[in-house]
């Protein structure tokens, strides 16, 4: 096992550090906190107890892991965590919080990128490969899905869920739900159409993205999703509102799966 330690890093002893595990100029690692295999660790970062990350992880200078949660209620004597997949890049200025709950998680997925001073708070759940551009915040118990694109500056009310392949616009702000596959944005937030470019790059293309168009239609003309092809896309979507929500959905007062 091979590791790269700069002399000023401060690590507790009991830390599991795995191999190739890269760490720079007085970064902090706290007790009991587990990085795995080829993680980068970069200068003034700090990862602190309560964290488990999986390998091939890069903290960029200055992103903290795990920090207590911003709850006035919140004991720090509690024990929650922060645990993350493989391959996420936390940019400058990242910062996660572990969970408010005793024996609670907050949850990062696998191959994220986060950019420079995006925030995760206590007892979110983040998918897999989704993007967070510069200043996104997401308020406990958020929810979000594979391959979300959050734009610049957006923030999102605690509880809110954030379907998969969603895209949402710079700057906005949501206090509801994000429909999957859709694109949301403005002021207030409404779901314009399908996101088109992601489904795409997805592979989300020809009969599969007609039955997507023809489920949002009828969604937003409050109508059952009856009769379509039971594609995955819209099994995702029907198991997505299936799920009772606690914020509503934004611009969707009545949305119904079938008569």
């Amino acid at each position: 096992m091979t590791q790269k330690i700069h002399p000023t890093a401060c690590i507790a002893d009991d830390a599991t550090l795995g191999a190739n595990v890269v760490v720079g100029p007085f970064a902090v690692i706290e007790s009991g906190a587990v990085l795995g295999d080829d993680c980068q660790v970069g200068a003034h970062a700090v990862i602190h107890s309560h964290v488990k990350m999986g390998n091939g992880n890069i903290l960029h200078p200055h992103a903290v892991l795990g920090g207590l949660p911003q709850d006035t209620g919140f004991k720090a004597a509690t024990v929650s965590w922060l645990l993350c997949g493989d391959n996420n890049v936390f940019r400058e200025g990242f910062t996660a919080h572990r969970s408010a709950k005793e024996h609670g998680e907050t949850r990062i997925g696998s191959g994220c990128f986060f950019m420079n001073n995006s925030h995760v708070a206590h007892d979110c759940q983040v998918g897999n490969h989704s993007i967070f551009a510069n200043n996104v915040a997401i308020g406990g118990h958020v929810v979000v899905g594979d391959r979300v694109f959050l734009g610049g500056a957006v923030v999102a009310h605690q509880f809110c869920r954030i379907g998969s392949y969603a895209i949402v616009q710079g700057t906005t702000g949501l206090n509801m739900d994000v429909i999957p596959f859709t694109l949301i944005g403005g002021r207030p937030a409404k779901h314009y159409k399908l996101n088109t470019i992601g489904l795409r790059r997805a592979g989300i293309t020809g009969d599969r993205y007609k039955v997507l168009e023809s489920a949002f239609r009828l969604l937003r003309n409050k109508q059952p999703l009856d009769g379509l092809p039971e594609t995955e896309e819209l099994l995702l979507l029907k198991d997505w509102l299936a799920v009772k929500s606690k914020r509503g959905l934004h611009g969707f007062m009545d949305v119904r799966l079938a008569e």
